[in-house]
């Protein structure tokens, strides 16, 4: 399998441009359905397939539910600031080592599939009360050296979650070399 579509399954991230109040609705559906369509696929595994990866040198099941809750609490912290102060600074952090830590690496998928429910219906109230206007309010990307609006947040993890939700599907399908025995 062509290692560029195991590592971006749906394609690599591509905003759209001008976002019109349809696509917003669409993305912020995605947003909402997300965390119910990740439980329904990872919530049945047995403990020894959340060890599964997408490929070789990727995270495990396990690791990328720990990982959207990371990422997207960080989303939800990043809309916030960018609603209440001028064109901050976004704070970054290291995902992979973040992935590496006991509660990523060896915890129970259940507290993060809990805490997605609760985050995600707390994000969705939020993006659905965002004026036309605040959908313009920028932010800096120290990493990217760019500086983006919330229209752009918004598109990067409507595409975050179905990114992630289609690795835990490859995972799921990966041949055995791509499991590995845990060490607790």
């Amino acid at each position: 399998m062509d290692p560029e579509f195991k590592r971006y399954p749906i394609g690599r991230f591509q905003p759209s441009g001008e976002l019109t109040p349809a696509r917003i609705a669409e993305c912020i559906g995605t947003i909402e359905s997300f965390p119910a369509k990740l439980r329904m696929v990872v919530e049945p595994l047995p403990d020894v397939l959340l060890e599964s990866r997408y490929r070789q040198d990727g995270w495990t099941i396990r690791q990328i539910v720990h990982h959207v809750v990371d990422s997207h609490t960080n989303s939800y912290i990043r809309f916030r600031w960018v609603l209440t102060e001028e064109n901050p600074t976004i704070k970054t952090y290291d995902q992979d080592g973040w992935a590496r830590l006991p509660d990523a690496q060896y915890g129970p998928v259940g507290m993060s599939l809990d805490f997605l429910d609760a985050l995600h219906q707390r994000w969705v109230y939020l993006l659905c009360n965002i004026a036309d206007a605040q959908w313009q309010r920028t932010f800096y990307h120290p990493e990217m050296q760019q500086q983006l609006d919330l229209k752009w947040l918004l598109e990067l993890y409507e595409w975050h979650c179905r990114h992630h939700l289609a690795h835990v599907e490859l995972a799921i399908h990966a041949p055995a070399p791509h499991t590995v025995q845990v060490n607790k």
